[in-house]
């Protein structure tokens, strides 16, 4: 992890596109300004983690979907098979 001490309107850069500015330091709070491509999601983490948990759970819905639907073709692939006989 880098660490920096940054004050009032310096900023860093993260690739040739990403400037994270310090806009405000005030008792103990550090507001601070993120100017990047729209292609790229910028979160706060706490937002950025109920993200993922809902993509994780979006994700276990959906195989337990497909694992459904796979067994419907398979139910059906063994009646036709068997109706062939």
């Amino acid at each position: 992890m880098l660490i920096l001490a940054r004050k009032a309107d310096e900023a860093i850069v993260i690739a040739d596109n990403i400037t994270v500015r310090v806009l405000e330091i005030k008792g103990g709070q550090v507001k601070l300004g993120v100017d990047a491509p729209d292609h790229i999601a910028v979160h706060r983490e706490e937002i950025y983690l109920r993200i993922l948990e809902e993509n994780r759970k979006a994700a276990m819905e959906a195989t337990s979907d497909l694992s459904g639907l796979a067994d419907v073709f398979k139910d059906a692939s063994l009646i036709k098979y068997h109706n062939k006989e």
